[in-house]
């Protein structure tokens, strides 16, 4: 489901952030104080934008406060940082993610509201975009672009299926994804038939296109 999200600060976390949530098929809205940055966003999200986020005004002229989800990205300016998570909770922003610099950062990022705190670099954005907005998704790994694996924990819709009757059947089976291993337990099927049931609790590893893993049931 597309959705609409802030990226505020523009370093390269942010940055792999705000560029896979658009690869993705969100709107973007990028955002940081430096304009140098932010002319090297263009045509990689929806809108890039020069403004200081640390200001309610600057924020809800831009027209946040209707926005889904937000990531505060800032990197060394702590101040910057969590002013944007307080403003951004304060406005009713529904998923606020905020990144940390260190534990200090990060447990004051909790107490004021963030509804989910980061402890990394670049390579976390894409995960991040990837299992943002399904629950499901435990970890993703790129493998080329726009193409990766995905962990996944079963979905209820899909206990006591067979991999065929959730139609991943072949390469043009319902999702367009292969069905790589299931994981049950401490029990590994790798390259399940496709009479394989699946069961609660069972994690399955799947591989395919980006938009194709962002289809699956949430």
């Amino acid at each position: 489901m597309k959705q609409q999200v802030v990226v505020i600060g523009l370093g390269r976390f942010g940055s792999s952030v705000a560029r896979s949530l658009y690869n993705l098929g969100h709107d973007v809205l990028a955002l940081d104080v430096s304009e140098e940055r932010v002319q090297s966003m263009m045509g990689q999200v929806t809108f890039p934008v020069t403004g200081d986020a640390a200001n309610e005004t600057v924020l809800r002229e831009l027209g946040v406060p209707d926005y889904d989800a937000a990531v505060v990205a800032v990197g060394t300016d702590i101040v910057a940082s969590v002013l944007s998570t307080v403003i951004l909770k304060n406005m009713g922003i529904p998923y606020v993610v905020a990144r940390a610099r260190d534990d200090l950062h990060g447990n004051t990022l909790e107490r004021i509201g963030a509804d989910k705190v980061i402890h990394a670099e670049s390579e976390m954005g894409v995960r991040l975009a990837h299992n943002m907005f399904n629950p499901n998704v435990q970890e993703y790994l790129e493998l080329a672009p726009n193409f990766g694996f995905s962990r996944i924990r079963v979905p209820e819709d899909y206990n006591d299926k067979t991999i065929g009757e959730l139609g991943f059947s072949g390469p043009r089976d319902k999702y367009g994804l292969a069905v790589m291993a299931i994981k049950r337990g401490r029990d590994i099927t790798l390259n399940p038939d496709t009479n394989d049931r699946i069961r609660a609790g069972d994690v399955l590893i799947l591989a395919g296109r980006d938009d194709f893993l962002e289809q699956l049931p949430s």
